[in-house]
């Protein structure tokens, strides 16, 4: 999980768009970032889809039509996610959403690149892992 930062703005408004599968963020220094559910999970800060170190990150697919069935807070740095595929480790801080917003056409074009790479596409099924060793039962 990214740490908090001390010069980045507090959250002070969150609504959920289900229909257009966006998270509309707003911060105490007038930023408003729309990020779309795809991008959340994506990029979300958990071992299971970064890993435990570089390089071990888990490239994810077919996530354009996941949603959010619940959103928690968690404390008052952040929110939790439970996405529709199940998906329910990440733990998305202020300041870890002000930078999937403000770095969103970046994330996106590196997504594109790491895909092109991997030699599959956006909306291809999830790989079955064959062995996990980090213990997750997801």
């Amino acid at each position: 999980m990214a740490g908090l930062e001390h010069d980045t703005p507090a959250a002070t408004a969150l609504t959920l768009h289900q229909a257009s599968r966006v998270l509309e963020v707003g911060f105490a220094d007038g930023s408003v970032f729309r990020l779309p559910f795809e991008l959340m999970r994506v990029y979300s800060p958990s071992a299971e889809v970064q890993g435990h170190g570089p390089g071990q990150e888990v490239l994810q697919t077919g996530k354009r039509e996941v949603g959010i069935d619940e959103l928690d807070a968690v404390g008052h740095y952040g929110v939790q996610p439970r996405f529709s595929d199940g998906h329910d480790t990440g733990i998305f801080s202020w300041d870890y959403l002000y930078f999937l917003g403000s770095q969103q056409d970046e994330l996106w074009r590196q997504y594109e690149e790491r895909l092109a790479a991997a030699g599959v596409e956006r909306d291809a099924p999830m790989a079955v892992p064959t062995g996990s060793s980090c213990g997750h039962s997801h």
